[in-house]
């Protein structure tokens, strides 16, 4: 099931931020913060995670990209499943609430920035409206490797048209 965020959930949802940081597809960071950082990065809105038999098996937020006013409709995504739960549709469920409560929130853009060759997320924001807006040619390195990122963006329909 799907439901907001608490924070006695901090010790599984880090576990699962390490779980994707490890895979080395996920981000260019390579350790999860503690978690008063991971709280000062997103929104306090939006926090969502999925929870199967009394366990915290995936997660969801929206950080801002900005601080300036102008932007408090576009933020970034960000979603995590353990990796023994990848490939179950959990991220696809993640994603539709996500967009669903972003738009409740007033958010009118989505953003994210992934590695080209991640192509189950690819996927999965293609899947759920998101379009390609460009390529960051070796942006930054991840293990002494230069990667590129694929930036992707969802406008929504119903908010700030």
């Amino acid at each position: 099931m799907i439901r907001s965020l608490h924070d006695n959930d901090a010790a599984a949802v880090l576990e699962i931020y390490r779980q994707g940081l490890d895979s080395g597809e996920a981000s260019f960071e390579t350790e999860p913060p503690d978690w008063a950082s991971w709280q000062n990065k997103y929104h306090h809105f939006c926090r969502l995670v999925w929870e199967q038999d009394d366990e915290v098996r995936a997660w969801a937020a929206l950080a801002p990209v900005s601080a300036r006013d102008c932007y408090r409709g576009v933020a970034e995504v960000s979603i995590y499943v353990a990796t023994a739960w990848l490939g179950r549709g959990i991220g696809s469920k993640l994603m539709a609430a996500l967009v669903e409560q972003s738009e409740n929130q007033g958010i009118w853009s989505l953003y994210s920035s992934i590695f080209p060759e991640n192509l189950a997320t690819l996927q999965l924001h293609l899947r759920h409206g998101f379009r390609k807006v460009g390529i960051r040619e070796r942006i930054a390195q991840r293990d002494g490797r230069w990667r590129d990122t694929l930036i992707l963006e969802r406008r929504s329909e119903i908010v700030g048209n």
